[in-house]
């Protein structure tokens, strides 16, 4: 009987520890430090807040950069990919699907290198990220949308580079854009 009392008492103390002090101590401390984060890097519109810079968003207007695509449709709460297999034949048919919308959307040649992030989804469902090369790709499509001049295509392409991202700790992945954030940035330019 006494084991079973001191086996209570350690559970409820790991209990008051783990599910209840150290989640108060590190949500205060992430508040402290760092409050935009903590808050989910959300983007607001005067009251209105309109996404987070964090999570990918559907864009199929001409006008703007197109997102990689989301098994999921965008939506955050069943986050997750489509998980076919490399050997997978509806894969391979998703696949030639994109790249054939995503040169006629943008109105580029078929032997074009399209970059393999707006071919396949994220793992997530919700990567707000693309390459620079094919935030680059899509440049023409969206000037053109917008009756854009050369010296407001030149400023679209300084967006592209000024909010280009380096690889995650210098090595792993490519120069990235975040779309939302990109997309916020055309609606400036005058």
């Amino acid at each position: 009987m006494r084991e079973i009392i001191i086996s209570v008492k350690i559970f409820l103390l790991f209990t008051i520890l783990t599910g209840i002090i150290y989640p108060m101590v590190i949500t205060a401390i992430a508040q402290l430090a760092f409050p935009y984060q903590a808050n989910g890097s959300l983007i607001r519109k005067g009251n209105t807040t309109i996404g987070s810079e964090l999570i990918g968003q559907q864009f199929k207007s001409v006008g703007y950069f197109t997102s990689r695509p989301s098994a999921i449709e965008y939506n955050p709460l069943p986050s997750g990919g489509s998980n076919y297999g490399p050997t997978s034949i509806q894969l391979k048919q998703l696949v030639e699907e994109r790249k054939n919308r995503f040169t006629d959307f943008n109105q580029i040649d078929s032997a074009t290198f399209i970059p393999s992030e707006m071919l396949f989804a994220s793992a997530s469902g919700v990567d707000p990220h693309i390459s620079k090369k094919a935030a680059l790709l899509q440049v023409n499509r969206v000037a053109k949308a917008r009756s854009f001049t050369d010296i407001q295509r030149k400023k679209l392409l300084a967006c592209v580079s000024g909010l280009s991202e380096s690889p995650q700790i210098i090595i792993l992945g490519k120069e990235s854009v975040n779309v939302f954030l990109l997309n916020l940035e055309v609606d400036k330019i005058e």
